[in-house]
C-alpha cells in the first residue's frame, strides 16, 4: 500500500490526541503517576493534526450519495476484524484502560503499542507487540511453522491457531471472522443494487461473494476493469505490512472515495508510458525483463473515510493495488492519489518542515505539485521492476518474506523519484523542475521518519536517507538545514535503484537482512536534525474527522 492504505480509527472526529510513547515498565517498576502521564499525554495532543474528511457531494448522484452510509457501514465492520487481527477483542483493551487520552492514544494505535514510536508499549504492564500481530499463536516458532506441512499456512487469507491438541491449524478469514465478513457481504449487494455504473455494479457484486470465499482474483479484476465509476470504494484484506513474523497475512481495511474527474483526466497520459519507463529502469536489464500491464491507470480523489490497516500508524496519501501479481500481469494496478489528504499533510507538516530544515535559498523548490508527483509516482513504480526472482526462488514476496515490504516501500521511493526527474527532462512532466523534484523529495522525506523504524515505510525511508548520506547529495548547513546537490542526487537516485532492483531481482533474503540491520536505522545526522523539529510545534501525523456527520450525511 499504503497503508497503504492505513485503516486505523474508531471515533475520529474526537480522537486528535495521541501519546507519546512511554517506556515499557517492568513488574517491579512503578507506574507513571497520573499528573505526570496527563501532561505527557496533553502536550503530546498537538502531534496529530485533526483533518476533516469531505468533498463536493453536488458531483454525486441520489443513489451515489445512498450507497455512501452502506459502504461506511462495512467500512466499520473492517476496521472491527482489523481490531480483531493485531490485538484481539478492542474492549478487552479500551475498557480497561481509564485515563482517556491513553484510551483514545489506544484506539488510534489499535493496541497498546505506538506505531510511530517503534511500536514501543505506552500502557504499564504490556509486553512486546507481537511480530506476528494476532495472525499466528503467540507461542509459535518460525521454525516450528517452517516444519508444519500445510499447503494454507502461507496464504494472505488464513489465520493459525492451535488445535485441541495444541497442533498448528490453518483458518480461512471467511471462517474465522465469519459472522463480521457475512454482514459485510450482505451490505455491498445492496450498495450494488444502488450502483448506477456498471463496472461499479459488477465489483460490488464480485468482492460480496469474494469476502465469502477468500477467492479475490476476479473481484480485483473487475475493480481494474472499471472505469467511468465516480464513487470507489477499496475494501477487503489488502496489505501485508502487519504480519512482520512472515509478511504472508493481509490485513483487513477500507477507504471510501470519489473521483476527481478532472485531475484524473491529466494523469491519463501517464499510463501509457509504463512500458517505456519500465525499459528506462536504471539497472542490469534482466531486472526489469517483465512487461507491466498496460491496463493500467492513474487516478485522484477525494478520501472520505479510512477503516482497518489503512487507518493506523501514519495515514496513507496514496494507494497502488491490487497487489496479486497475476493480475498485475494481466491488468497493470490503479494508482489512486488521495488529494485532499495529501495536500493536508503538504500544508500542515511538509511545508512547516522545509522552514525549519531546508536551505533557506531552496525553500521555493517545495511546491504541492513536485509534492504531489514523487506520491504519484512512488505509487507507479511498484508495477514495475520484476515480481519474479531471476533466479527461480519464486516470488520477490515469497523470497525475501518479512523484508518484502521494506524493500519494496524502498524501491517504490527511489524508482518513483527516478521517474519523476526521467519525465520531467524529457518534457513529458511540465510545471516543476528536477530542483523543485529533489528537494521537495529530500522534506518529504524528513516527513516521512514519523513513520518509525519499527514500520515497512520507515525502515525504506532510513535506508533512503542513509544511502544518500553516504553519496553525499545533501549537506548539512552551520545553521543545521540540508541543502541538496542536484548532481549529486541524480547519481546517487541511479545507483541506489539499481541497487534496489538487484537485491529483488535475485531473492537475496540474507543481503536484504544485513543491509537493513546496517542502514534501517536513523543515524545522528538526521537525528540532529529531527531535534530542531521538537520546539518547532510541527504535527507528527493527521487523525480524521470523518464519516455521517463529517459529510453532512
Amino acid at each position: 500500500m499504503t497503508k497503504h492504505i492505513l485503516p486505523f480509527m474508531l471515533a475520529f472526529a474526537l480522537l486528535a490526541a495521541t501519546i507519546i510513547s512511554c517506556k515499557q515498565k517492568s513488574g517491579n517498576e512503578n507506574s507513571t503517576n497520573d499528573t505526570t502521564a496527563m501532561s505527557e499525554m496533553q502536550k503530546n495532543v498537538n502531534d496529530y493534526a485533526v483533518v476533516k474528511l469531505t468533498t463536493d457531494l453536488s458531483k454525486l448522484t441520489e443513489k451515489e450519495k445512498q450507497m455512501i452510509p452502506l459502504l461506511l457501514e462495512i467500512s466499520e465492520i473492517m476496521d472491527d476484524i482489523f481490531w480483531l487481527q493485531t490485538w484481539g477483542d478492542k474492549n478487552t483493551l479500551l475498557d480497561t484502560i481509564k485515563d482517556p487520552f491513553a484510551k483514545q492514544f489506544a484506539a488510534i494505535n489499535y493496541g497498546p503499542w505506538d506505531r510511530l514510536g517503534e511500536n514501543k508499549a505506552f500502557i504499564a504492564g504490556i509486553g512486546e507487540k507481537p511480530k506476528g500481530a494476532n495472525f499466528y499463536p503467540v507461542d509459535m516458532t518460525k521454525e516450528e511453522f517452517e516444519k508444519w506441512n500445510d499447503k494454507n499456512k502461507s496464504s494472505q487469507y488464513t489465520i493459525v491457531v492451535r488445535d485441541e491438541n495444541k497442533a498448528l491449524k490453518s483458518v480461512w478469514y471467511h471462517e474465522a471472522y465469519a459472522d463480521k465478513v457475512k454482514k459485510a457481504s450482505e451490505l455491498l449487494l445492496k450498495a450494488a443494487e444502488l450502483a448506477e455504473d456498471a463496472g461499479l455494479r459488477k465489483y460490488l457484486t464480485l468482492r460480496s461473494a469474494a469476502l465469502l470465499s477468500d477467492d479475490y482474483f476476479a473481484s480485483d479484476m473487475a475493480w481494474m476493469e472499471m472505469k467511468t465509476n465516480t464513487l470507489d470504494f477499496v475494501v477487503g484484506p489488502i496489505e501485508n505490512y502487519e504480519d512482520e513474523l512472515f509478511g504472508y497475512k493481509s490485513a483487513h481495511e477500507a477507504a471510501v472515495l470519489v473521483k476527481d474527474k478532472e485531475w484524473s483526466t491529466k494523469l491519463e497520459k501517464f499510463a501509457a508510458m509504463l512500458p517505456t519507463l519500465q525499459k528506462e529502469l536504471p539497472c542490469d536489464p534482466k531486472y526489469k525483463k517483465e512487461v507491466p500491464g498496460t491496463d493500467s491507470d492513474l487516478n485522484a480523489y477525494d478520501i472520505l473515510y479510512y477503516a482497518g490497516h489503512t487507518n493506523s500508524g501514519g495515514k496513507t496519501i496514496a494507494i497502488n493495488l491490487p497487489n496479486d501479481e497475476k493480475v498485475q500481469l494481466a491488468k497493470g494496478s490503479r494508482r489512486l492519489q488521495l488529494k485532499n489528504a495529501m495536500q493536508a499533510k503538504f500544508d500542515k507538516i511538509l511545508v512547516p518542515i522545509s522552514e525549519v530544515l531546508i536551505d533557506p535559498a531552496q525553500r521555493k523548490n517545495v511546491k504541492f505539485d513536485a509534492f504531489f508527483g514523487n506520491v504519484m509516482f512512488h505509487e507507479v513504480s511498484h508495477g514495475l521492476g520484476i515480481k519474479k526472482t531471476v533466479t527461480g526462488k519464486g516470488t520477490i514476496r515469497e523470497t525475501l518474506k518479512e523484508q518484502y515490504s521494506g524493500w519494496e516501500e524502498a524501491k517504490a521511493d527511489i524508482v518513483g523519484l527516478w521517474m519523476v526527474s526521467w519525465l520531467i527532462e524529457k518534457g513529458e512532466l511540465t510545471g516543476i523542475t528536477v530542483e523543485d523534484a529533489y528537494v521537495t523529495y529530500m522534506a518529504g522525506l524528513i516527513r516521512s521518519v514519523g513513520f518509525g523504524a519499527a514500520e515497512a515505510h520507515g525502515k525504506a525511508n532510513m535506508m533512503c536517507f542513509n544511502f544518500f548520506e553516504d553519496k553525499k547529495a545533501f549537506s548539512r548547513n552551520a545553521d543545521g538545514t540540508f541543502k541538496v546537490d542536484i548532481d549529486k542526487t541524480r547519481q546517487a537516485v541511479n545507483e541506489w535503484s539499481a541497487f534496489i532492483l538487484s537485491v529483488e531481482g535475485e531473492g537475496d533474503y540474507a543481503k536484504a537482512v544485513e543491509y537493513m540491520k546496517q542502514n534501517g536505522n536513523v543515524r545522528p545526522e538526521l537525528q540532529a536534525g529531527l531535534d530542531l523539529l521538537k520546539t518547532a510545534n510541527i504535527p507528527k501525523d493527521v487523525v480524521f474527522d470523518q464519516g455521517k456527520l463529517a459529510l453532512g450525511l
